[in-house]
């Protein structure tokens, strides 16, 4: 049977299937683990819905920091010496993609369109698939010891301003209001209400896969390894398991989409950012709002399964062994911001997760037509936002292989942009 082949069953691969679904196309999905399952990004994320999350990780001055990076292997941005020589290229391409303002406010406008509106775009998926309960929308807050250190991130936040998005400052005694069990050094917030939240991504992207299933999708349990072109038109992707037939196919397989983009005919420099989350099952206390310390760069929200602190980037690809320290780094920051919680956690109740962000170095997503054919279309490399962006790109990857008129400007994601 051909039809399209979806390459990935993680948030961007469920959300492509049910799109090209309900345009009228056979699906399959391919992807060699459970959906939702721990292996996945979509799995371990920090939950949020984000909106707001349109400042790319490398800004002016950030190739200061550098050294430190490589000095210290337990700071919120780590790149291990051994694999210096090997990413040394897309870290180049990464600073220099935040070096001016005017280069971070470009990629905001570009974000902005991608994620403007996903919290309600999240909550038609869920109630779609069964599972409504899992989003809420009650908003995300920033917060920090002082305004002073609010004011220390002006650039960043005079982008969000110019960008669209809005946000409400809570003083110390609101702040305590709102977030009585936080530790009383955070003085000042800035509220988000326009943000949401998934309460189970895991469970989410299963239950969006299932979805799809039960729409007519086929899901196949394999690794894409590659396709098989003739005459400039798709005829099967190649797995592990052999060809599956295909007229079209949407490559969103997350950090593992280099081979298959170089393949399609596109080098595309996708780097990992692996990310930790410690949570803490039935947690005493925690926040009745999602938020993110200035002091840790962290999401801490409290989910279905338990308090998650997710956060941390370390630059050491994809084969490396976890460096679990660094989750514990996430666990001891919830013991400090919380005081309620216990100080002698039995080690079963807490739990450490590692995972892959496919992140491309100038904070952009690759979403468009390969070169080699246009039956085969690119979307992955989403970095921080892949569960916050994905019904808008979903959208925008089945509008390019369809041949439809796009909704936003697909040029900001072009894949050829890196030459």
């Amino acid at each position: 049977m051909s039809g399209a082949v979806v390459i990935g069953g993680g948030i961007l691969g469920a959300c492509t299937a049910l799109e090209l679904l309900r345009a009228g196309q056979a699906v399959t999905i391919l992807e060699p683990g459970p959906p939702g399952g721990e292996q996945a990004a979509s799995y371990g994320n920090g939950c949020w819905l984000s909106p707001m999350s349109v400042i790319p990780p490398a800004v002016p001055g950030l190739w200061k920091k550098v050294p430190g990076f490589l000095a210290d292997p337990l700071g919120p941005l780590a790149i291990r010496w051994s694999y210096l020589p090997r990413v040394l290229p897309w870290l180049t391409r990464y600073l220099a993609s935040g070096w001016t303002e005017a280069r971070v406010l470009r990629t905001a406008r570009a974000l902005r369109a991608l994620l403007d509106g996903a919290p309600a775009l999240h909550a038609d998926l869920a109630e779609a698939a069964g599972v409504g309960h899992l989003i809420e929308r009650r908003g995300l807050m920033y917060i920090y010891p002082s305004r002073a250190d609010f004011e220390a991130e002006a650039m960043a936040w005079g982008i969000r301003r110019q960008v669209g998005i809005d946000w409400i400052e809570l003083s110390a005694d609101e702040l305590r209001q709102r977030e009585p069990e936080l530790d009383r050094r955070y003085g000042f917030a800035a509220l988000v209400e326009e943000g949401g939240h998934c309460r189970d991504p895991g469970a989410y992207v299963a239950a969006l896969v299932a979805l799809a299933e039960a729409e007519g999708a086929r899901r196949i349990q394999a690794r894409a390894t590659g396709f098989r072109i003739e005459g400039g038109r798709l005829r099967a992707v190649l797995t592990d398991a052999g060809e599956v037939a295909a007229d079209r196919a949407v490559i969103a397989a997350g950090a593992h989409s280099r081979p298959l983009a170089a393949a399609a005919g596109d080098p595309v420099p996708l780097e990992t950012e692996r990310g930790y989350h410690a949570m803490i099952e039935g947690a005493e206390t925690g926040p009745r709002t999602p938020l993110m310390p200035s002091d840790g760069k962290m999401s801490v929200t409290m989910t279905a399964r338990g308090l998650r602190c997710a956060g941390q980037v370390e630059i050491a690809g994809l084969d490396a062994a976890p460096n679990w320290k660094r989750a514990e780094i996430l666990r001891d920051h919830l013991l400090r911001s919380f005081p309620g919680l216990p100080r002698d956690l039995p080690a079963e109740r807490v739990k450490l997760w590692m995972g892959h962000r496919p992140s491309m170095p100038d904070g952009l997503p690759c979403l468009g037509p390969a070169r080699a054919t246009p039956d085969i279309v690119h979307a992955f490399g989403h970095g921080h936002v892949g569960l916050v962006s994905a019904p808008r790109s979903a959208r925008l990857a089945v509008q390019m292989l369809l041949g439809q008129a796009p909704e936003i400007d697909p040029a900001p994601y072009d894949p050829r942009r890196f030459g």
